[in-house]
């Protein structure tokens, strides 16, 4: 029995497909483009005229800025209580035009603030100059759209200096502005010693003694970890030798190399140059371990560091039984009876050899191979 038809049609349970992207420069984005463009303007006018303004607003200096309480009321939540408090405070006077007073920031700040919530627009050098005037007013307003675009000028067109970073630091703290305040937290770890300085850091060590310690704390941290950091990347470097020199030795016990090889391998004069660093000095411990009369036992540090060489040698061979390097598989069956302690410390560095190189599967991919 077919049931395809029963119950609901599956083309009407079937959302519709999304709309094809459209390019930029198609008709329809040049008219939407065009369309913003003509509603930003009429905003604008609109509060450069004053059209039915209903609220002033008094900034210092005496000045006034005409305003809509219902644009700044929609905008700010601020504003909008501010407002009918007012307006329960006037009830019942007719033609009486409600006030409010913003003052503490230049007057040019406030009119740039007030333009915004109208239409979201800005003059890119009003912006920059007032870009700390506004931040303290978005936040203070609770304008969150605004906040972000104070951050981001003040982020990416390079308004952070040694001179003012202190201040902007505590006023992104005031402002919470973590993304402000995080960069300039940064900046300070990076430059402290010119910004300590300066006169901001002097005023804030005044005022804020509690801060100061807590950013003289973090740059103690900062010193810390750099040296820690410095300390792992010399170790790194260290076992990343050893690991080339393991490579070498594989090289000349299985290839040769220069003047030194296996017995049954005929060395050409013509050899390429070498691409192991290592082989040099290799070759001439090499050279030495075999011809020394003072050997291991009797003190010599060349033969000792060579024996020290191949023990490592066997410790990441993969397999013993074909591999070209001497002594290979004595080293392994030897291991058998050595004391713990030694063990432990030699399988911690065989592990920290073959994480510096990241390697995956066998302990040594090439080690140990005819």
């Amino acid at each position: 029995m077919d049931r395809r038809n029963d119950g609901f049609p599956l083309e009407r349970t079937l959302p519709n497909p999304p709309p094809l992207p459209v390019a930029w420069n198609s008709p329809i984005m040049r008219r939407n483009c065009s369309n913003f463009t003509a509603a930003k303007n009429m905003w604008d006018c609109l509060f450069d005229e004053g059209y039915r303004a209903d609220v002033s607003i008094n900034t210092d200096n005496g000045g006034t800025i005409y305003a809509h309480a219902s644009i700044l009321g929609m905008a700010s939540l601020v504003f909008k209580s501010m407002l009918n408090l007012n307006q329960s405070r006037t009830h019942g006077c007719r033609g009486h035009q409600r006030s409010i007073s913003i003052r503490g920031v230049p007057p040019e700040a406030v009119q740039i603030f007030i333009r915004f919530l109208y239409s979201a627009s800005y003059e890119e050098d009003k912006m920059q100059e007032h870009a700390l005037n506004l931040l303290v007013l978005s936040h203070a307003y609770v304008v969150p759209h605004l906040k972000r675009e104070c951050e981001r000028q003040l982020l990416e067109r390079g308004l952070i200096t040694t001179d003012n970073v202190v201040d902007i630091f505590q006023l992104a703290l005031l402002c919470d502005a973590p993304r402000l305040s995080l960069f300039c937290h940064r900046f300070m770890l990076k430059r402290f010693k010119a910004i300590s300085s300066t006169q901001g850091w002097e005023a804030m060590k005044k005022s804020h003694p509690v801060l100061e310690k807590q950013i003289l704390k973090s740059v103690n941290d900062e010193d810390i970890r750099k040296k820690e950091r410095v300390r792992k990347m010399n170790e790194r470097k260290v076992y990343v030798q050893l690991y080339e020199a393991m490579e070498a030795l594989v090289h000349i016990c299985k290839d040769g190399c220069r003047t030194i090889g296996p017995y049954d391998k005929v060395l050409k004069k013509d050899q390429t140059p070498c691409k192991y660093a290592a082989c040099k000095g290799l070759e001439l411990l090499i050279r030495h371990f075999a011809g020394c009369k003072m050997r291991v036992s009797c003190g010599c540090i060349h033969c000792k560091r060579m024996w020290q060489v191949l023990e490592l040698h066997s410790r990441l061979c993969s397999d013993s039984d074909v591999c070209r390097v001497p002594l290979c598989r004595n080293f392994k069956q030897r291991r058998r009876r050595q004391k713990k302690k030694d063990e432990i410390k030699w399988r911690i560095l065989v592990k920290k050899i073959v994480r510096s190189k990241s390697i995956s599967g066998m302990p040594f991919f090439s080690l140990g191979s005819s």
